[in-house]
């Protein structure tokens, strides 16, 4: 029987299912009836062996030749690169590839070291398989704990980290260093004089020392949230309800000087806080918006009255000058006549008395006819 192996192609010749040789590109003519077959396999890629074993085909010096091996050991995994180019990751403990038509290389890396050889190009670590390595990404403003098997090693600063995840357990916590903002909202409380309010307080905050914080809070904001419902409780249960609304401003710094004094044990830094709102309830706003109405009339009332006795007291000023004044008295009814003459259209006026008794005269005479 002929069988034809192309070029990048090789054959295995069998003899009664046992190996004889390794056979290359070409025509090659074997008699079937005596026990004898070709298997062709590619001489590309990883060598497949059509269930031979490894240690027999080695033995043929052509086979031998022409393939290498990544043998790794149970720490390691291999980097592939195929004629200078990234393949793959290797992690079984053998594999053979054709090292004829390719350029095959290995590199292997030692994972039982958590951190990562630092010469591997970053491209490599993406396309590691996931379950080989643990990537923390620590942004601006944040601070990581890094822990091996639960143990805490050491800070990470911002940036991209890369730890072998195979040898120990590696995890990490993120902390934000930045400022924070805890709103504390609708806390409701009696005064002293039984009225209750709700009550919405802003706090800001930043973490100082995430490792002891791990050690020795749970939840750092929970715990401020706290502290501070009851400092607020505390405060404002002492006093009346127009007492409360009197010092709002003072309310918001006796809860910031409380709450540092519990920033030491919470480590954080409390850098603000304040009451952002007071909320009545619906009848008691109604009642002081009724107050507050009648306090603004009684306050219009008294301008009015104040604006009246100013104006009295000018006319009266202005009687007296006139009454002194001949001078000033005939400017006025120059000033009242031209006045009138804006209104009217004709003005008849007979001699013998003033032109303001003539106008007196005329306006009597035209009310005794309306």
């Amino acid at each position: 029987m002929k069988w034809m192996i192309k070029e990048q192609e090789c054959g295995y010749l069998m003899k009664n299912g046992r190996f004889v040789t390794l056979l290359l590109a070409g025509k090659h003519t074997y008699f079937k009836n005596l026990g004898y077959e070709v298997l062709i396999v590619p001489m590309t890629g990883k060598v497949d062996t059509k269930d031979i074993p490894m240690d027999v085909l080695m033995q043929c010096p052509e086979f031998a030749s022409r393939v290498t091996a990544a043998k790794l050991p149970d720490t390691s995994i291999a980097l592939h690169f195929v004629n200078g180019a990234y393949r793959q990751v290797l992690t079984e403990a053998e594999t053979w590839f054709w090292n004829v038509y390719e350029k095959n290389e290995f590199r292997i890396l030692n994972i039982t070291n958590p951190y990562m050889d630092q010469n591997i190009p970053r491209m490599y670590m993406d396309l590691l398989p996931v379950k080989f390595y643990k990537k923390i990404v620590v942004k601006d403003g944040e601070l990581g704990l890094l822990y091996f098997d639960n143990r805490f090693e050491k800070q990470l600063g911002p940036g991209t980290w890369y730890f072998w995840n195979y040898g120990v357990e590696v995890t990490a916590k993120i902390f934000n260093m930045k400022i924070q903002q805890l709103e504390i909202s609708g806390q409701e409380i009696l005064t002293a004089d039984k009225v209750g309010v709700r009550l919405n307080v802003i706090c800001q905050y930043r973490i100082t020392d995430p490792e002891r914080l791990v050690q020795n809070v749970d939840g750092a904001s929970t715990q401020l949230y706290t502290t501070a419902q009851l400092i607020i409780r505390e405060y404002v249960g002492k006093y009346r309800l127009d007492e409360l609304l009197a010092q709002k401003e003072e309310i918001g710094r006796y809860i910031l000087e409380k709450m540092r004094e519990k920033q030491e044990e919470l480590c954080v830094e409390v850098t603000g806080g304040g009451i952002k709102d007071i909320i009545l309830p619906g009848e008691i706003r109604d009642i002081m918006n009724t107050v507050l109405v009648a306090e603004k009339k009684a306050q219009a009332n008294v301008i009015m009255r104040r604006e009246e006795v100013a104006s009295t007291r000018s006319l009266l000023n202005t009687a007296r000058l006139m009454e002194e004044n001949k001078t000033l008295f005939k400017l006025k009814e120059l000033e009242y006549l031209e006045k009138i003459c804006d209104k009217v259209g004709t003005i008849s006026l007979h001699g013998g008395t003033g032109i303001l008794e003539q106008l007196s005269e005329l306006m009597g005479t035209s009310g005794a006819e309306t």
